[in-house]
């Protein structure tokens, strides 16, 4: 009589593994994981983390770092855990010395002199180069208990230039309308049910 009945269970099938991509449900009551989107850097038994990649900061990396090559980097709110600290994902692997293998190409960290002289170099390849103040983090069981609770949907074929891309401030709309159906109706819900 009404038309069809969308089932608007918070659900995906995706299994949570380094590289993937978690996506917060439409009304996450949280400051930091409202309407978040996460790269997951490290999953496994003992934990996770990693950086939400669409909550930025007004100020670029040149606000935090001294003598910092000028590249109009934008710097994004990793999470609420050690957030006096600058963190960065890159994908120009041994380019920095000690960085540490993530997944689908991506590395965490590295040798911040290097990275300087890099850039310093060859600014360009500040599009290879994603910068964080603090990181999310789950303790053991944590974020399996959240999957549960249906907080987040886990994505695992999310390309690293989606990753790296500081330009995407509607990624968690841009995913959930790319999933279709349900999600993309779920993507126009305003944030509180009662301004509808």
């Amino acid at each position: 009589m009404f038309g069809e009945v969308i089932d608007f269970n918070f659900e995906y099938n995706d299994k949570p593994e380094p590289g993937s991509v978690l996506v917060s449900e439409p009304f996450l009551a949280d400051d930091y994981f409202s309407r978040s989107v996460i790269f997951l850097c490290d999953h496994h038994d003992e934990g996770s983390f990693g950086f939400v990649l669409n909550k930025f900061v007004d100020n670029d990396v040149n606000d935090f770092v001294q003598d910092f090559p000028e590249t109009g980097s934008k710097v994004s709110l990793g999470g609420p855990v050690d957030t006096s600290n600058l963190f960065y994902i890159h994908d120009l692997g041994d380019e920095i010395p000690n960085s540490v293998p993530s997944s689908k190409g991506l590395f965490i960290g590295g040798d911040f002199k290097a990275l300087t002289a890099l850039l310093r170099e060859q600014p360009e390849k500040a599009k290879h180069i994603r910068f964080f103040i603090g990181y999310s983090g789950w303790d053991k069981g944590q974020l399996r208990k959240e999957l549960r609770e249906k907080s987040w949907i886990v994505l695992n074929d999310v390309s690293k230039e989606r990753i790296l891309d500081a330009l995407d401030e509607d990624i968690w709309k841009n995913m959930m309308e790319k999933l279709g159906g349900k999600f993309k109706v779920m993507s126009q819900f305003p944030l509180n049910p009662s301004d509808n």
